[in-house]
């Protein structure tokens, strides 16, 4: 008796999975699907299962496909096919129209793209300039004995004291804010579509963003009613009682090892002991062998080859997380994950839904068999098609707090990535992309705490010249580190980056007697430049709630 786990069985599976019918526009998606996931090791063992599954006495040729099927379920196998259909289901940009160009499907206003396209030849310009002015080659393969070093010290690099003197962050947050101040849409009448008071703030596009009314629709669970972890008091339920029956079913979510429901469950925040196995699961990543295999790889490429990459990774860690009193206890950590992350080129993936594109350079080719000479040859660069900038290596370093393991931090990492986090450095008009999030800001400011926002235009202390690089990282560096995690708990409860421009904007609700009284840019970051204590939740939950509108 044989089986054949085929193209028409998987995509059966998946549609069970989705439980859609084949006639509705998500079936594009699963043809998508069924393509991205056929080849991957997920797919091979489904088929090895199946296989294994026939010679089991309870399977019956007359019920061959339900006995097959209800053996999978039984063993955890359709769960695993569930929970990787909804991470594709999250990645996958919605289907376009038909006739529409890929170009499109990254990005679909014009003005985006070339805004876009600009800022990645300024910041491949300055990559390319230090290389000639320093005199060091993009990449170059390290000698012996410099990569023997390299494997003996892999665990302490931060014992390391390079000199990075000469070298320089690519940019910093602030150049990139100048590119979105600078963003117009040479198509759109202003008269018709632009407010007054939309001409007070930076951003000068027009795009659909929430107002607070629509956000309470969305966000229900940060209602006032409902319990929260990260808040004391404020609501019907007792935070001990919440807090208590909240771990039980977190632990059932769990074991149940379902994305979905990790997904729901971290809306009202995740117990500090579940964290790590929660967002592992709504990201679907796994502790399969090949995981670990992977990084061994990006370990070998690192210590067989050095970027000129590495300098600015080893630059930007001193520059931030080394001078963190939370963070700079992982500088080791920093380096291995960052050092991959420059050469998987599976992160470029991810390009398929950004509006960026990988930055190539060219490396001189030199034939030897037969042919002479060489030839130049462009390549994308670095491996994984991204440029880090000041402040990159504070996406890892939360992630730090979760994970111990190199490859676990890794995955987690590169999933955060490619799903949130490079949407804070890339010019598009996607709804968590930095664009939206800064004219959400404004708009809440202006909305909400017009005199607030005037007052500060007028000293010439712009709101979002301050909120910016709380922001573009996410909060990261600027929070206690719990606060953060509680907040992060959100964007991947509600998959959506949104929660931290509404945070940005009730941080300076709570400060806003204060700042009411300030004369100058300086005194306004003054009274800012300190968020260690606040308490995420409350802030949240009261801009959002308490708010008339």
């Amino acid at each position: 008796m044989k089986i054949c786990w085929g193209q028409k069985s998987f995509r059966h599976r998946i549609k069970s999975v989705i439980m859609i019918d084949e006639s509705t526009e998500l079936s594009v998606s699963i043809t998508q699907i069924v393509q991205r996931l056929k080849g991957t090791h997920l797919h091979s063992q489904l088929e090895k299962q199946a296989k294994e599954c026939m010679h089991k006495p309870e399977i019956k040729l007359e019920t061959l496909k339900d006995d097959v099927r209800r053996l999978l379920k039984a063993s955890g196998w359709e769960r695993k096919l569930q929970n990787a259909v909804y991470r594709e289901l999250h990645i996958l940009p919605p289907p376009g129209h038909p006739r529409a160009p890929p170009e499109h499907t990254k990005e679909p206003l014009a003005y985006m793209r070339k805004a876009q396209v600009s800022w990645e030849k300024r910041i491949l310009k300055s990559l390319n300039s230090m290389c000639t002015e320093l005199g060091i080659p993009l990449a170059r393969k390290r000698p012996v004995s410099e990569q023997k070093e390299l494997t003996n010290k892999w665990n302490e690099m931060g014992t390391d004291e390079p000199d990075l003197s000469k070298f320089r962050p690519v940019y910093a947050p602030k150049d990139f804010l100048e590119v979105l101040i600078g963003l117009r849409n040479l198509n759109n009448d202003r008269s018709e579509d632009l407010t007054v008071r939309s001409n007070w703030g930076l951003i000068q596009v027009s795009l659909n963003v929430r107002d607070i009314p629509q956000m309470r629709e969305t966000y229900p669970e940060l209602g006032l009613t409902y319990g929260q972890l990260g808040i004391d008091d404020h609501t019907h339920v007792p935070p001990d009682l919440f807090e208590s029956e909240h771990i039980l079913i977190g632990k059932k979510v769990v074991s149940e090892q379902d994305s979905a429901a990790a997904q729901q469950y971290s809306r009202q925040g995740c117990p500090t002991g579940l964290r790590a196995q929660l967002w592992t699961l709504i990201l679907n990543t796994t502790d399969d062998p090949e995981v670990i295999t992977h990084y061994e790889q990006l370990k070998a490429r690192v210590i067989h080859h050095g970027l000129l990459v590495d300098n600015l990774i080893y630059k930007d860690v001193k520059l931030t997380a080394s001078n963190d009193d939370y963070y700079f206890v992982f500088e080791d950590y920093l380096y291995q994950v960052l050092l991959c992350f420059s050469r998987d080129t599976a992160v470029l993936e991810h390009f398929n839904y950004n509006s960026a594109t990988p930055p190539k350079s060219y490396v001189q080719i030199v034939f030897f068999s037969g042919k002479s000479g060489s030839e130049q040859c462009a390549v994308v660069y670095p491996p994984n098609g991204v440029i880090p900038f000041h402040g990159f290596s504070m996406y890892v370093a939360p992630l730090c707090f979760l994970y111990n393991e190199p490859s676990k931090l890794y995955s987690v990492f590169r999933e955060m990535y490619i799903r949130y986090f490079f949407r804070l450095h890339s010019i598009s008009s996607h709804p968590s992309g930095i664009v939206s999030l800064c004219l959400q800001f404004e708009r809440l400011l202006q909305t909400h705490l017009p005199q607030l926002f005037y007052h500060l235009r007028e000293i010439g202390a712009q709101p979002l010249r301050i909120a910016f690089k709380w922001i573009v990282r996410a909060f990261s560096g600027y929070l206690s580190t719990d606060q953060l995690l509680l907040l992060w708990d959100r964007i991947l409860g509600y998959g959506s980056l949104e929660i931290v421009a509404v945070l940005a904007a009730a941080v300076f609700a709570f400060r806003a007697e204060n700042l009411m009284e300030v004369t100058s840019l300086a005194s306004a970051e003054a009274v800012l430049a300190d968020l260690s204590t606040l308490k995420v939740m409350p802030l949240l939950q009261i801009f959002l709630f308490a708010t008339s509108v």
